[in-house]
């Protein structure tokens, strides 16, 4: 087996998925400017949202947790590879046109079932029309994902990393030629959605045939292995299910607030930076490389590829999540307070930052832990995990929302994730020595959370002695940039020194693509 270069393709997907991050956060600063909190935000949030609900059931979530498994296998041993995806692609296809379909003639239905507090108001109206607009990009974005399971299989990461970019790029492009050719925003953000799902598929297809594997379109075919595939993959489309089932429970509940599911739905973009930058990449890579081991027996090497990536993670993410606690409204004034937002928006999006934020080394570490389970093709002990977490989802939004209103649904997103990671770590108890973290990563770990915090009281010191600042609309992003280069800075200077981790073992890693 060729080595696998794990930290190189957490880099090169980080970087990629990074640029697409900081562009979804520009493009959320330019709908809260332009458009800002209110129905028209809330009705194109329920919209957008539905697309990529699905697009959990039938592509980056539950299908390419059963694909990417069986297709990297398929590459090892050299079974076939490329007529196993065609029939997959085909297939997926088919479910995935059928579904468009029906969702463009129930339309009316559909937002009803995920925005019942629109009821009776301007916003159920534009949602259907907007959501009329958009849904046909999940389409597209399922046939990419596909595609970009295949590349990822092989070890090729960029193109697959890259194509989200477009997405962004396409919206704020579109956003501001009609703000410079003074038409509806609005219009254009929704018609620049399926657009940029065209753009999406045919960068990965394009990719994926010069890498050879050439799928090409065809009449779907039932035959044995994709009866496997079903069969593996509707346990995880279930599993996905229930985690849009908890956004959507959050939803509801936001819907019968003002202005909530716009507040939400910009923090949701904000504490997304860190945990797609780091999560998702991580568990791209992790999952082909996890398989691939399992299949040559290599349990030493099972082991060290999830010790290092849950490391990486770990290293990563928990500085982040200690800034979004500790100084979110810095951030989100800066970035998201002009315009049709105003301070108090500001204020709310910030706590919903900040719980999130609680909430987000559990996110990350189930982006590691869950692919331990897909690797192995089992896709039904995440699923009942998944429901008690949509249980406890509920009862928790639910339950919370009379006494804390808005706020309840972030609360209880936070508490669900954790106690996914909980069961999951249960879970992999019965693993074995493949799942136990090495002597490294524990002797690292509590070193990690020791630097972070340690950075998060200098954050922390340094908005209380510079608050001034931030209220200046010249220097308050540069004041932005200080504190989160000071902390960042902080934070390498304290990990380096007490052995949270050596910058050196980074550099070397690079250079010798690993």
């Amino acid at each position: 087996m060729k080595p696998i270069r794990l930290f190189s393709g957490v880099l090169t997907v980080g970087f990629w998925t990074l640029a697409s991050r900081v562009l979804g956060v520009a493009r959320e600063i330019m709908i809260l400017a332009l458009i800002g909190p209110g129905p028209v935000m809330d009705a194109f949030v329920a919209a957008f949202r539905l697309p990529n609900m699905f697009r959990r059931f039938f592509a980056e979530g539950a299908f390419n947790a059963a694909f990417v498994p069986m297709f990297s296998k398929r590459l090892e041993s050299g079974d076939d590879p490329e007529g196993f995806a065609t029939d997959a692609m085909n297939g997926l296809a088919f479910v995935v046109l059928c579904l468009t379909g029906l969702a463009m003639v129930f339309m009316p239905a559909l937002v009803w079932a995920t925005a019942e507090g629109f009821t009776g108001d301007a916003r159920f109206g534009l949602t259907v029309d907007y959501g009329r607009v958009v849904f046909p990009y999940i389409l597209f974005i399922s046939l990419a994902a596909l595609f970009s399971g295949a590349l990822n299989a092989t070890g090729r990461f960029a193109a697959a990393a890259a194509a989200p970019v477009l997405l962004n790029i396409f919206v704020l492009s579109a956003m501001t030629l009609a703000w410079a050719l003074d038409w509806p925003i609005i219009d254009a953000l929704v018609w620049a959605v399926p657009v940029a799902g065209v753009a999406q598929l045919a960068l990965v297809w394009i990719a994926a045939d010069r890498a050879g594997i050439r799928l090409r379109p065809g009449r779907p075919r039932l035959t044995p292995e994709m009866k496997h595939l079903v069969a593996v993959a509707v346990p995880a489309a279930l599993a996905g299910g229930v985690m849009q089932i908890n956004l959507l429970v959050g939803q509801q509940v936001a819907s019968q607030f003002d202005k909530a599911v716009g507040w939400l739905y910009a923090a949701d973009r904000l504490y997304q930076l860190p945990l797609g930058v780091v999560g998702i990449a991580v568990g791209i890579v992790l999952l082909p490389d996890l398989s691939r081991r399992l299949k040559a027996q290599d349990e030493a090497g099972s082991r060290a590829a999830f010790s290092r990536a849950s490391e990486i993670a770990l290293a990563l993410t928990v500085p982040c999540a200690v800034a979004l606690v500790i100084v979110p409204l810095p951030m989100v004034s800066v970035l998201f307070e002009r315009g049709r937002t105003g301070p108090d928006d500001a204020a709310a999006i910030a706590v919903a930052v900040a719980i999130y934020g609680l909430g987000l080394p559990a996110f990350v570490l189930q982006k590691t832990m869950q692919p331990l389970f897909f690797a192995r093709e089992d896709t039904r002990t995440p699923f009942r995990y998944a429901a008690w977490t949509m249980a406890i989802n509920a009862a928790v939004a639910i339950g919370l929302a009379p006494v804390l209103g808005w706020i309840a649904p972030a609360i209880a997103t936070t508490l669900a994730g954790w106690a996914m990671v909980a069961m999951l770590y249960a879970g992999t108890r019965r693993m074995g020595e493949v799942v136990r973290f090495d002597a490294r990563l524990r002797r690292r770990a509590w070193r990690i959370v020791i630097a972070s915090l340690i950075m998060g009281a200098v954050l922390w010191g340094l908005f209380v002695s510079f608050a001034s600042f931030f209220a200046i609309p010249g220097l308050r992003y540069i004041a932005l940039l200080v504190l989160i280069a000071l902390g960042a800075l902080t934070y390498a200077v304290i990990g380096q020194a007490i052995g949270a981790f050596h910058l050196s073992e980074f550099r070397e890693a690079t250079r010798r693509g690993r």
